[in-house]
């Protein structure tokens, strides 16, 4: 019986080692934590947002890096492949908005611990507080392969097969150290710079903090890199003491993370989308008409939240307490313009420790995108966050998870004896 090590009890670990025990194989997990699935457990706030119930080809419109990597892999173990895996778990499930799948319960421990069952019903060995110090590799001619691994003891593990399951570096406190990219590096894999993903934005304006706590539902967020938009979607996002987040926000990060290294980009937010420039003036004119010898700032008080207010009126152009009788056309169609193109400076990315997610990892091009093995040691496979792969929210990081790993347990058992 060929015997598979996996290093990492996260989402693609616990998934990975079912499928190959279902196969045949000899499977023992390693996880450095007290228990498995610590991030699982906190993902989608404790909910578990497991995959997206889409249609499998609109899968790709959501993977931001190398979503051509995933087509293998996807088709394989599709979205409707999970929810029925779940499903035959146990796991009774629910859809909610824009497809999200969630178990019925709201409960991300249902998840794991359907895993941790299945897990055990198939003899699954699970070693916990069990941190991985290296990879054993051995060289046969010209080819390099794996023959197992060290423990943080110095204890040695034979094994047939080693699939590395370690996650990214967002979220350390869950244990996603950054062990699995060393690894890899130590068998001659290439890993690309990394970024925080599905993150929160630091912006430049001292106005952005006095809107603290304030949440903007049906808004459009554009951001553009000089003159050209490279994001825009509608959506809800919030204010903070630093600069903005919320799901608009997080989306964007994963749009232009990676701008943000070269410059800082300028956004605007679409505070009535739903109104043309002509449309809101013909709004501004109505509510002046019922108010002519009002202060400005007493008749715009209805169109805006109250801790937007006093930010639009210090930047829209019109002092707030000149009267509407005196208010020109110009300065009118002025506030317009701010009203449809709030301005922002966005100058970073927050850190690792607020990111859901990790961009950039294993260079996919190392890798067989049909059985996750490396293509530079024989015997070792990647699944998960380790790899250069990353998504929007929405389940979508999670598919990528549970398609990897099914197509490396696959991969693995299909070699069993080498």
């Amino acid at each position: 019986m060929s015997r598979l090590l996996i290093v990492g009890g996260g989402a693609a670990g616990m998934a990975a080692s079912v499928w190959a025990a279902e196969r045949g194989m000899e499977v023992h997990v390693f996880e450095q934590n007290e228990k498995l699935g610590k991030k699982l457990f906190i993902t989608g706030k404790g909910r578990c947002n497991f995959t997206n119930a889409c249609a499998t080809e609109e899968l790709f419109d959501s993977f931001v890096t190398n979503p051509r990597f995933l087509y293998s892999a996807v088709y394989g173990f599709t979205n409707y492949d999970v929810i029925d895996f779940f499903e035959n778990l146990g796991v009774s499930t629910k859809m909610e908005r824009g497809g999200r799948m969630f178990p019925q319960s709201d409960h991300s421990s249902d998840i794991i611990a359907a895993l941790e069952r299945k897990m055990k019903a198939l003899g699954v060995k699970i070693h916990l507080k069990s941190k991985v110090n290296r990879l054993l590799f051995e060289q046969n001619g010209t080819e390099n392969r794996v023959t197992g691994l060290e423990l943080e003891n110095h204890s040695k593990i034979q094994g047939d097969k080693v699939l590395i399951a370690t996650g990214g570096i967002s979220y350390p406190s869950t244990g996603s150290t950054g062990d699995g990219y060393r690894m890899a590096k130590e068998g001659g894999h290439t890993v690309t710079s990394l970024l925080p993903s599905l993150v929160p934005m630091v912006t430049a304006e001292d106005y952005i903090p006095r809107m603290q706590g304030l949440s903007l539902k049906n808004v459009t967020l554009s951001i553009y890199d000089q003159k050209k938009c490279v994001f825009e979607e509608f959506g809800e996002m919030m204010f903070t003491h630093f600069g903005i987040t919320g799901p608009l926000v997080l989306s964007a990060s994963a749009k232009v993370g990676k701008l943000l290294k070269k410059s800082y980009l300028t956004a605007k937010i679409d505070l009535k989308p739903a109104l043309s420039k002509e449309q809101l003036d013909t709004r501004l004119l109505r509510e002046f008409e019922s108010g002519k010898n009002k202060q400005f700032k007493n008749v715009v008080d209805g169109m805006f939240p109250s801790k937007l207010l006093p930010v639009i009126l210090d930047i829209g152009g019109i002092h707030p307490q000149k009267k509407v009788h005196e208010i020109t056309r110009e300065e009118r169609m002025s506030f317009v313009e701010k009203t449809k193109a709030f301005p922002m400076t966005i100058t970073g990315l927050r850190g690792f420790q607020e990111a859901i997610i990790t961009q950039g990892g294993i260079l996919v091009k190392e890798v067989d995108p049909k059985t996750m093995e490396s293509k530079k040691v024989r015997g070792l496979y990647f699944a998960g966050e380790v790899l250069d792969l990353d998504a929007l929210t929405g389940g979508y990081n999670l598919q990528i998870a549970w398609s990897t790993a099914f197509a490396a347990a696959c991969g693995a058992s299909e070699k069993q004896g080498g």
